[in-house]
């Protein structure tokens, strides 16, 4: 077998009437390749040529479809050579449609038979009516004048007249409601079927149609490759974090599972297919965007409130002088020279934020191939795969905000030390078996460490108190006035091995320079201002079981006499 590389060239116009009649085929989607947005669809179809000039028409491409990136290659038993790659958007009947004609056969056939059906029903329940209306009539001819016996009495056969009346009426009434009964039966089986026939109308949807036009040297047979790609498909990082905290002589460990909630609606399903993942980002922009100059200046005078009156030549030469600034913009390229105040243009700020955005993940860019077979259906619902999974060896601490929450919380340290980086997405936690909710992981490459909670840490005990809260004046005569405040937290671990615990408070910030605020106890904060965060400090320890960690901290706040302060929240 000869093999056969493609390259689909796309032009809009092409000496049509030189090939013959059009080759319809069919196409099914074998691979898809999805990205962070969007994906590469791969279909494959098989024809069977005649020597000569034909069309392959292939219409079972989706709307959604990119004109630009569609693809064509494959292998041939023989010379084949493509002129061109046409394609175009039409209306077309669905598949799917096609394959229901037998359901719709069957559908109007039963609806034939329950009209047959209803219509003798009805005719069952029309004689009843029409029974009840002779036996009605019937009731009425002893009323009529007739012989009578000596004593009065009707004759005998007036007595079994009026007998085989009542028992006519009775059968014409059950008969009657029978024909009732089987006709609310039979309408609600007809208002069915004829639901399911509308739902099985031939649908016609807009679709791409490719049109391929070949010259072949000789009969053979051809694969046909048609790569494109589609918008409206992208795959989402999850996590699944389990921790097992381990016991005295058993170390804690995380395994961390890599998933992907992969979803599209590109107007087709993708039908147990070979799927890969790829953190590329093609529908992204290439370049960098551009920044312009920025300037800065005076702000402009304001206008007064009243123009003053000017007269007529004043007004002319203002006129002019505008026309004339304007000439000179225009011919030379920039603004004249005047006593105006210049405006600086606002700089473009959006575009550069996002930029910045879409860094994150540029660098790393990596593909992970879905083991088996897998189907996605185009309604957009995620669908959920197992993308890999990775066991650490995390380190345990604990954290609590005394000030805020008496829980200290439990946290593991880990970092991967090779592979590809973790991409943002939302990780579940699982802390021993039991899920203990939801968080959040950034972009993490190896080797940076990484803090994940997981909930608060029953095994560590705090306290926290109120040692003081003074507000008062210093100096002689009363020159200045201080606010004083200290703490004491206490923590106790009852874990069974040794773990690091960090206490986090804050410091007032003074926003003026006549405001001093001064740390005040025996321990120094081992972090000040964390995470960039101005006044936010940490004190942190090492703990072993059973072991009880008292620490007192403070802080005193002095301003002028004369004026009052305020706390920010």
């Amino acid at each position: 077998m000869m093999r056969l590389a493609i390259a689909a060239v796309l032009l809009s116009a092409f000496a049509g009437a030189a090939f013959s009649a059009d080759v319809p085929a069919s196409s099914k989607v074998e691979a898809v390749t999805v990205f962070l947005s969007g994906a590469e669809v791969t279909r494959a179809a098989h024809v069977t040529l005649e020597r000569g000039d034909h069309t392959i028409v292939l219409n079972d491409l989706p709307a959604s479809a990119v004109p630009g990136s569609i693809r064509v290659e494959g292998k041939a038993t023989g010379k084949l050579d493509i002129g061109s790659v046409d394609t175009v958007r039409k209306f077309l009947q669905r598949a799917e449609s096609q394959a229901a004609d037998a359901d719709r056969k069957v559908a109007e056939d039963e609806i034939e038979r329950l009209g047959d059906e209803r219509a003798a029903v009805e005719s069952q329940s029309l004689a009843a009516e029409t029974q009840k209306a002779l036996l009605a009539n019937l009731v009425q001819l002893p009323t009529r004048p007739a012989p009578t016996s000596a004593n009065g009495a009707l004759p005998e056969d007036w007595t079994r007249l009026l007998a085989q009346i009542a028992q006519g009426t009775t059968d014409a009434g059950r008969l009657q409601i029978d024909a009732q009964a089987k006709l609310r039966d039979l309408d609600r089986k007809i208002e069915d079927m004829r639901k399911k026939l509308a739902a099985l109308v031939p649908a016609k949807t807009e679709q791409t149609e490719v049109r391929v036009y070949v010259a072949a040297a000789s009969a053979l047979e051809a694969d046909l490759i048609v790569r494109y790609q589609v918008p409206n498909a992208n795959w989402t990082p999850l996590y699944d974090a389990r921790l097992t905290t381990g016991a005295k002589t058993v170390a804690p460990k995380l395994d961390l599972a890599r998933r992907a909630g992969i979803s599209q609606r590109s107007g087709e399903s993708w039908d147990n297919v070979t799927l890969v993942l790829s953190t590329a980002r093609p529908s992204e922009g290439a370049a960098a965007p551009q920044i312009d100059t920025q300037f800065v200046d005076y702000e402009a005078a304001p206008k007064p409130e009243a123009a003053p009156a000017i007269s007529m030549s004043e007004d002319r030469r203002r006129v002019m002088r505008s026309l004339n600034q304007k000439q000179a913009m225009d011919g030379a390229g920039g603004a004249p020279e005047t006593d105006a105040v210049a405006v600086a243009p606002a700089p473009v700020e959006a575009a550069i934020d996002e930029a910045v955005a879409n860094v994150i993940s540029a660098p790393f860019e990596a593909t992970f191939a879905v083991p088996g077979q897998v189907s996605i259906a185009a309604t957009g619902e995620s669908k959920r795969v197992l993308l890999a999974t990775d066991s650490l060896e995390p380190i345990l601490s604990s954290r609590t905000v005394p000030k805020s929450d008496a829980n200290a919380y439990l946290y593991a340290k880990f970092k991967l030390a090779t592979g590809t980086p973790l991409l943002p997405g939302q990780v579940y936690l699982f802390r021993d078996g039991t899920f203990v909710g939801s968080g959040a992981l950034p972009l993490l490459p190896p080797g940076i460490e990484h803090d994940l909670g997981f909930g608060i840490d029953d095994q560590v005990k705090v306290r926290h108190a109120v040692l003081e809260e003074k507000r008062g004046e210093t100096g002689l005569i009363s020159t200045s006035r201080v606010d004083s405040r200290s703490f004491r937290v206490t923590v106790k671990n009852l874990h069974e091995r040794p773990i690091d615990i960090s206490i986090f408070d804050r410091l007032p910030v003074a926003q003026n320079d006549e405001i001093k605020v001064e740390f005040t106890g025996k321990l120094a904060p081992s972090l000040q201002n964390v995470d960039e965060k101005r006044g936010v400090m940490r004190f942190d320890a090492h703990l072993d079981p059973d072991e009880e960690w008292p620490l007192e901290y403070g802080y005193k706040i002095s301003w002028p006499a004369a004026k009052s302060i305020i706390y920010g929240p």
